[in-house]
């Protein structure tokens, strides 16, 4: 299965890409086949036709899982990655399953992966079968949710990928 993280955290080599990196290994076990670290994109994301952002484009659009990994900022995901996913065309990600992952400050925004990013995925195609998942980006590495979504969620990429 391919596995690929996208990262929306405007500070590159995040605490939010760390994560997304520890849900692609706990789900595919091993590394991630490609990680995306929008930071890295910068300026790019705002010029259509953009070289690097197409290749990055395509590559999400062909992959069959994408973990798409946002920091909470006033309630939803950030600009950075809404950037990127208006770069997606309409059905850009047929086929593709899409898993939300965000990162906050406290749980006050637990549904934010649930309310603001997953229903974007669904209107570009996304396949998004699990919960999606929200961890306290003080404990993310250690915090039993992460374990528990990796349990939940291996049998359905597993039973969709079949």
């Amino acid at each position: 299965m391919n596995m690929v993280v996208v990262v929306g955290n405007p500070k590159p080599k995040s605490r939010t890409m760390e994560a997304g990196i520890l849900a692609a290994k706990g789900l595919a076990g091993g590394e991630p086949d490609l990680v995306i670290d929008l930071a890295d994109l910068g300026a790019g994301l705002l010029e259509w036709g953009n070289k690097d952002v197409e290749e990055a484009v395509a590559s999400v659009s062909g992959a069959n899982a994408v973990i798409f990994a946002s920091p909470t900022y006033k309630a939803t995901y950030t600009g950075l990655l809404k950037l990127f996913l208006d770069q997606i065309p309409y059905d850009g990600l047929a086929g593709v399953i899409g898993l939300p992952l965000m990162l906050g400050a406290a749980p006050n925004h637990a549904l934010a992966p649930e309310l603001t990013l997953k229903p974007v995925l669904v209107e570009l195609g996304a396949i998004c079968p699990a919960r999606g998942l929200y961890l306290l980006d003080s404990n993310y590495a250690e915090d039993p949710a992460l374990e528990k979504w990796i349990e939940r969620t291996q049998p359905l990429l597993r039973a969709i990928a079949s």
